[in-house]
């Protein structure tokens, strides 16, 4: 598994709503298995924009709050927040240079 910060309903708001950097939260489970095959996507992604988007990866089993929160109804789901706000979303598995694509965008 990866080395990826956990986030979850205790520390959500925190970590994320108030991060000063973008940040990229993937929503998962560990019986989800697009989940399981995105994961070394989004920790390659975490790797090569390391200092500008922060990423972090919330359990949906351990953490239904957020998810039901921000409307998650299917994994993976990836949601792009900037300043506190929702600024982009992927649903299920995508390409790497999909989500380079929206990691882009959100930095604007």
């Amino acid at each position: 598994m990866s080395e990826l910060l956990s986030v979850s309903d205790a520390n959500f708001d925190q970590e994320v709503l108030q991060a000063p950097e973008a940040v990229l939260v993937d929503f998962w489970a560990p019986w989800c298995g697009p989940c399981l095959a995105i994961a070394p996507t989004v920790e390659k992604l975490a790797a090569a924009y390391a200092g500008k988007l922060k990423v972090v990866k919330l359990n949906v089993d351990e953490s239904p709050n957020v998810a039901g929160r921000f409307g998650v109804q299917s994994i993976p789901t990836l949601i792009f927040f900037r300043g506190g706000q929702e600024k982009d979303r992927v649903i299920g598995l995508t390409s790497e240079a999909e989500l380079r694509k929206h990691i882009d965008g959100v930095q604007g």
